[in-house]
């Protein structure tokens, strides 16, 4: 083709003519900065003389990531798109657009497809690191842990398949699998002798692999799978007739999440036969909660501290996480979150003994039709211990049959989590035995909903709601019990509170009211910030002393420019402006956010004009270019967030630290980590064992996803054996990049004999020389993670191990092998690759 194609453009010298002019013109944009008009020019060029695609592949791709970056900034997300499927038409094997192309699909929620374009990218190149490192981020999306955990769960899946079995034996011979996810529960009702068997599955990524996994097992022409949701699915036109049974595990830890109510309606109506022939597995399920105090939901979800690095919050208002199902709750705001009680740092205190909060029957339309309008249940639980209330905690038992069932209690060995419901009150509230706590129970909107709404003591009941009156009177109880002082103050005080307008609110993620309440985070700043201000003011100071005095001088000549790229909420930027002369930028996004900084800003004596938001510094003629704050002043501080909440290191950051300025905070950051032993991180991360899961091959299929790095994980409550001390893993220099390397091997000697299944690491974030904070203290915000080695390694004690720790970008991987050469040194042995 190249041939005919090169003899065709010397027979014509006007093509040839137009393909030189446009490459010319092509390459002038490129100088000149104009991406889109340098990418139309290749585009022509390309197409008329694809022979020059060797030649030119690097400057169009170059043209092409520049120019889908500006069309990004400024919202064209189609164009982007557009230009992405152009270049792919000429570059269809090109890995590297096509893993770019992935990147922007992730960033705007399109995970299957950007999953896609990470596979054929690794396919293309097994050994392209950032599709790997794309790869493995998406994949904790696409399959989540819980799949993992869920097949590794011997005592629910086989529970689960004695229940087909028998609905199979009884006569439910036409089955229907909703939300398939592997294809395990169909798969069941094949083998149990079901004569047909339909799935359904929403994600294209679980779709695809249950079709693998049917092949593999040899039932392709026994189920037929579809890539659809159950309730678009209709009879004839997707499954020929009714079924007999329905087998489903559609339900999240607070029961109704995934919408197992509206899917169940739909398929009593429209797809199952009626209640005397057909049947549903989960038949039902009866759900439980409990009062509990414990600190580490409450930091999470309600502003603990009145002052955080000499700055006051009284003026930001009352701030809350995203999760509150109170009656005036907005819809945008989750009803519930989760967590597994049994490992959340600190522990709990349950109040209050297990309450029966519902009873749901899923072989029952009527019921199920009429939940959402059932009238609230409001329940009264004797408290029995004393403590803060932080939360209802709810968990279910599910029915499969009448003879089986499965509990997510936080006492059980169990894949389950358990939902939470945090108290928003700003104010503690202390429960003591004797109180009665007066609970809400609804499900309004499917969503099962749990509302403390006051807390009966002395037969005075104190509502919890802001919005509802303080106290009043129980029938039947004395009318003049006697308070105590602190009673006294604390109803005076609630009155005045409601007498008053009511308080701004803003929501903030979980992990930035975490931030907020850690004084020891800010107090660290704080200190460090002054100690660089204080030195850049007085060097700033003795130079204009020795320089002549300029009459002209613009007095924001004498300012430090200070910029904060800290992504989400942050008070840096004020607890810097608070220092002298001092101009702070915020990279703060969300307006409602940006007016709480400028609250806490006029109350805490920052003037305005020392106060602005990089973000909303746009050039009028070109939205997608920020302003620098001065036409030649550099940058005297910039703060990076360097470490996401999750525990890996941010992407990008490297870049972020070569803005052009004076000091980075922080100026390096330390990766320690650990040998351990811990079943748990390798049931959470793969399929584990040679046998069979219920017989059916799935773990080659499912395990294409493993990802080797655990992230949020709580290194404090993991169940784990430590096999060696903390080691010193990884340094990156965040003031000198020239001085980072990329690979480092470390030698740990092992404390203890054991078989290494992981390494968790944390990071030593050194802001200054004297001051840093650990991402593994207990009030962090940050949550650790964990590389999890395949395959495990066994050591004895005083063995050496020998880990070779690679950092590219952001991504950190290790290996490690017994290496006891240099036993007799005492020390272990480093040796870098540097970049």
């Amino acid at each position: 083709m190249s041939t005919l194609q090169a003899s065709r453009l010397r027979e014509d010298p006007a093509r040839n003519e137009l393909v030189s002019r446009s490459l010319e013109s092509a390459q002038q944009c490129l100088f000149n900065q104009d991406y889109g008009t340098a990418f139309v020019h290749y585009l022509l060029v390309l197409n008329l003389a694809p022979m020059l695609k060797d030649f030119a592949r690097e400057s169009f791709r170059f043209t092409l990531f520049k120019w889908a970056d500006e069309l990004d900034s400024v919202g064209r997300v189609q164009d982007l798109f557009n230009c992405f499927e152009q270049a792919l038409e000429l570059f269809p094997a090109d890995e590297v657009i096509l893993n770019s192309m992935g990147e922007h699909l992730f960033r705007m929620g399109f995970r299957d497809e950007a999953a896609g374009h990470f596979h054929k990218a690794l396919k293309l190149k097994p050994d392209y690191p950032e599709a790997r490192e794309n790869f493995y981020r998406v994949a904790n999306w696409l399959v989540e842990r819980w799949h993992f955990l869920m097949l590794n769960d011997r005592g629910r899946n086989q529970k689960y398949q004695q229940a087909i079995q028998k609905a199979v034996e009884r006569g439910c011979n036409t089955v229907l699998d909703i939300g398939t996810g592997t294809g395990i529960l169909g798969m069941c009702a094949k083998k149990a002798g079901a004569a047909e068997v339909f799935a359904c599955e929403l994600s294209k990524t679980m779709y695809e692999l249950a079709c693998e996994v049917v092949t593999a097992n040899g039932m392709k022409g026994g189920i037929n799978i579809l890539h659809k949701k159950s309730m678009d699915m209709e009879v004839p036109k997707d499954i020929p007739h009714r079924v007999s049974l329905v087998v489903t595990e559609t339900v999240d830890a607070g029961l109704f999440g995934e919408g197992i109510i509206e899917s169940l309606i739909h398929a009593w109506h429209h797809l199952l036969l009626p209640p005397q022939t057909g049947r549903v597995i989960p038949a039902g399920a009866t759900v439980f909660g409990m009062a509990v105090e414990s600190v580490e939901i409450r930091r999470h979800h309600r502003l603990c501290v009145s002052e955080v690095g000499g700055l006051s919050l009284g003026a930001a208002g009352q701030l809350h996480s995203p999760v509150s199902c109170t009656a005036d709750a907005d819809d945008s705001l989750e009803p519930y979150t989760t967590e597994r009680l049994s490992r959340i740092p600190g522990g709990y205190t349950a109040l209050t003994e297990p309450f029966r909060a519902l009873d749901i029957d899923f072989n029952n339309v009527t019921e199920l039709e009429g939940l959402s309008s059932r009238e609230t249940q409001r329940l009264h639980l004797p408290v029995t211990q004393e403590g803060n209330l932080d939360a209802l905690a709810v968990w279910f038992q599910l029915h499969l049959d009448q003879e089986s069932s499965l509990s997510t209690g936080p006492q059980e060995d169990t894949c389950w989590e358990q939902a939470i419901y945090p108290i928003q009150n700003p104010n503690s509230v202390a429960l003591r035995p004797g109180d009665q706590l007066v609970v809400d129970v609804s499900c309004r909107d499917s969503f099962l909903r749990l509302c403390s709404i006051s807390v009966v003591r002395d037969g005075h009941e104190i509502r919890l709601d802001p919005h509802l009156s303080v106290d009043t009177q129980q029938p039947g109880t004395n009318p003049n019990p006697t308070p105590t002082a602190s009673e006294l103050c604390s109803a005076l005080a609630g009155l005045q509170t409601h007498q008053s307008p009511p308080r701004e609110t803003c929501v903030l993620e979980c992990s930035e009211i975490a931030l907020l309440n850690n004084r020891h985070y800010h107090q660290s700043f704080n200190q460090a910030l002054d100690t660089l201000l204080t030195g850049l003011a007085l060097a700033k100071e003795n130079s204009s002393a020795v320089g002549p005095v300029n009459p002209t001088t613009d007095p924001n000549d004498d300012l430090l420019y200070f910029l904060d790229v800290s992504e989400g909420f942050s008070l840096l930027p004020l607890m810097a402006a608070r220092h002298g002369h001092v101009k702070a930028y915020s990279s703060v996004e969300k307006s409602q956010h940006q007016d709480v900084l400028r609250r806490l800003a006029g109350a805490n004596g920052v003037h305005e004009r020392r106060l602005e938001f990089w973000l909303n510094q746009a050039n009028e003629e070109d939205p997608a270019v920020l302003k620098r704050p001065s036409r030649e002043k550099l940058w005297s501080a910039i703060v990076l967030d360097c470490v996401e909440t999750c525990g890996l290191i941010r992407q990008r950051l490297m870049e972020k630290a070569s803005l052009e300025g004076g000091r980075v905070f922080p100026e390096r950051i330390v990766l320690y980590g650990m040998l351990v032993e811990s079943d748990t991180l390798l049931l959470e991360s793969a399929v584990q064992g040679q046998e069979p899961t219920l017989g059916f091959n799935i773990a080659p299929f499912i395990n294409q996803f493993t990802v080797p790095v655990h992230v949020f994980l709580d290194f404090s409550t993991l169940d784990c054996r430590h096999l060696s001390e903390s080691v010193e893993l990884f340094v990156l220099d965040l003031m000198k990049a020239s001085a980072n390397y990329t690979n480092r091997e470390v030698k740990v000697r092992a404390t203890s004999s054991g078989r290494v299944t992981a390494v968790p690491f944390w990071y030593e974030i050194h802001l200054d020389p004297e001051v840093s904070v650990s991402t593994l203290s207990q009030d962090s915000h940050w949550k650790q993670a964990a590389v999890v080695l395949q395959p495990s390694l066994e050591v004895r004690t005083g063995d050496w191990v020998c880990l070779a720790v690679q950092l590219h970008k952001s991504s950190i991987s290790m290996s490690a092998r017994i290496d006891n050469e240099d036993a007799s040194a005492g020390l272990p042995a480093v040796a870098m690759t540097t970049s």
